[in-house]
Order: structure tokens, then C-alpha cells, then sequence
């Protein structure tokens, strides 16, 4: 007989507003406590630790405008956040400061959470939707030198980039970059020749969220409707559909794979989280708590499988921890 699903380990509370993204940061070179980051609607970033269940540091930099990504660069002190004053902030938390050491004007007003990719010691990449309705840009950092600005064909009605996943297989291989479009397409681009190798329409509805298992080569999609997406990458660097998974209710707000490529979570309009075990989508468990949409989840990067976790920020303003599936 299927086990209940759990109750959360434990409940965040105090962001008095609803959460837009949630970042862990567990890997630091120091056994460091782990860290979760969280970015509210008010324009607050709050530093979770996770040892107490307080806040560590509240940090504003995006004039009270929604904060609907954070990311960190190799290390709790270096973070990126991006808010709806088009703003992209990188922050220096080292030796208790908060402070933005530099910042990004994208002039971009949808929501589309920018993606970073590590291409060197202390070099990153970073996609971020552009001020052309349909463009997306990629810039290196810190020097915010720009690699190339991704335009889709004359004609081609795309609509808005809502989602992007820039990744690179190998250490000197080309970066790729994976995005979902408003017109429900998926296409991937190569970033250094700036064009599109190829484009397959996942969805009637814009794509909300999408996530990419280099390693499979093999990715998941969704949007407003009652379906999830996987698709693959072929030799040819071809998309395909590889599969459809119909959901009870409609609306996904994100999707992530977990490190360890076991299983998934996806954080729904219905206010539910659901797991699915990632090689055949097996519905694994529904995990009901919250009492609004849930917009963002994401995984632990624990070393220990022990210790990982899943958290879970909602419009109710709470952020729900779950330990799931750690043995596996």
C-alpha cells in the first residue's frame, strides 16, 4: 500500500508577502550551515537558515518590486537577484555586508527568470529576456561583456521568451541555451553562433516553466494547460516530443529536477506540489499544504542524499520544507 505523503518538516513564515523563487545553497567549501534564499513580491530577498528556521538577513535592492529570481555564484556571498524594476543586482554578502556591488538594466517587463551557467573559475554566462519583445540576451560576468543578442527569425511569431535553461555539457563545449516562448514553442539555441538549431511547439499555451537533464538529454515543459511536456534532444541536436503526461488540474507555475536526476517536482496553480520520478514520470506523491498558488520549488544540493530537501514558496507567503524521497 502507497504511503501518505508527509507533512512539511517544516514551515517558513515572516516574508508577509508571496514568494516568487526560492534558491538553496548548501555546497559552500566551508561546512557552512545551509542557506536557503527566497525572493518576495515586496522586493525583499530573505536569507533563510535552515539550522534555526530564521531569517539571517532581509535584503532590499530592488526598489519594493518583486523579486522572481536568485541565483548564487559559487558560494553563499556572491548572489543574483532579478526584480520587476528590470533590474538584475549581484550582491556581496561576505563578512555580513549587503550590499549590490553592480547591476544590470535589462529593460525587459515580463517575468522570465534569467539563467546563469558557470563557463570558468569566476566567469559565468547569463541569458536574460532583452528589451526586443522577442530577444533574449546573453552577457558574461562580472564584466557584463555582451556574447550575443538571440533573435528569432523574420516572421517567426514567437511572442515573449518566458522561460530559459542555458547549459553547457563540458568544459570548453559550446553553451546552449533552451527557451520557452508565449506561442508554446521550445528552441534551443546555440549561444556562440547566435541561431536557433532547433524549434517544437510543447504547448498551446505560453510555456511557464521548463527544465533540461544534459545528461539524458531530455527535458520537461509546462504551461497553463493540463499537461506536462517531455521532450528530447536527438545526435542531430533536434527536439522531439518524447512524451505527455495529462494533470488532474491545469496550471504549472515551475518545474525542477532534482541534482541527482531521480525525480521532479512541479509547483501548481491548485496549490499543490507534485512528484514524479523523472525516467517515467510516475506520479510519486501529492503534497498538499498550501492554501494559494504555488509559484517556485526548489531542491537542496545537500551533499548527503540524507539531508536533501524541496522547498516550496507560495502566494499565501509561506515557504513550505519537505524531506522527500531522501534514500533513494
Amino acid at each position: 500500500m502507497a504511503l501518505p505523503p508527509p507533512d512539511p518538516q517544516f514551515v517558513l513564515r515572516g516574508t508577509s508577502a508571496a514568494i516568487h523563487t526560492l534558491h538553496f545553497s548548501c555546497g559552500g567549501q566551508e561546512p557552512d550551515v545551509p542557506v536557503l534564499f527566497s525572493g518576495s513580491e515586496n522586493g525583499f530577498i530573505h536569507v533563510w537558515n535552515l539550522k534555526t528556521h530564521r531569517v539571517n538577513t532581509a535584503l532590499d535592492g530592488h526598489g519594493r518590486k518583486s523579486v522572481y529570481c536568485v541565483e548564487t555564484m559559487g558560494g553563499n556571498n556572491r548572489l543574483l537577484s532579478q526584480g520587476r524594476d528590470q533590474r538584475i543586482c549581484l550582491w556581496d554578502l561576505a563578512e555580513g555586508r549587503t550590499s549590490v556591488t553592480d547591476s544590470v538594466f535589462t529593460e525587459h517587463v515580463g517575468f522570465c527568470r534569467c539563467s546563469l551557467a558557470k563557463v570558468a573559475q569566476g566567469r559565468w554566462l547569463m541569458a536574460t529576456a532583452a528589451k526586443g519583445l522577442d530577444e533574449v540576451q546573453v552577457l558574461e560576468l562580472p564584466s557584463k561583456t555582451s556574447v550575443c543578442t538571440l533573435k528569432p527569425e523574420v516572421g517567426a511569431k514567437l511572442g515573449m521568451p518566458m522561460c530559459l535553461k542555458l547549459w553547457q555539457l563540458s568544459c570548453g563545449s559550446q553553451p546552449l541555451l533552451l527557451a520557452g516562448y508565449e506561442d508554446g514553442s521550445v528552441v534551443l539555441w546555440n549561444v556562440t553562433m547566435g541561431k536557433a538549431l532547433s524549434q517544437l511547439v510543447c504547448h498551446q499555451e505560453p510555456v511557464m516553466s521548463l527544465d533540461f537533464d544534459s545528461e539524458k538529454a531530455k527535458g520537461i515543459s509546462g504551461s497553463s494547460e493540463k499537461v506536462l511536456r517531455i521532450w528530447s534532444l536527438n545526435e542531430q541536436q533536434n527536439l522531439q516530443v518524447y512524451r505527455t503526461h495529462q494533470l488532474v488540474n491545469a496550471g504549472i507555475s515551475d518545474i525542477t529536477i532534482r541534482p541527482d536526476k531521480k525525480i521532479l517536482a512541479t509547483a501548481g496553480w491548485d496549490h499543490r506540489i507534485r512528484i514524479f520520478g523523472w525516467k517515467k514520470l510516475k506520479p510519486l506523491a501529492v503534497l498538499d499544504y498550501h492554501t494559494a498558488t504555488v509559484h517556485c520549488v526548489s531542491f537542496s544540493d545537500h551533499r548527503s542524499p540524507r539531508e536533501r530537501l524541496l522547498a516550496a514558496g507560495s502566494k499565501d507567503h509561506r515557504i513550505s520544507v519537505w524531506a522527500i524521497y531522501t534514500q533513494t
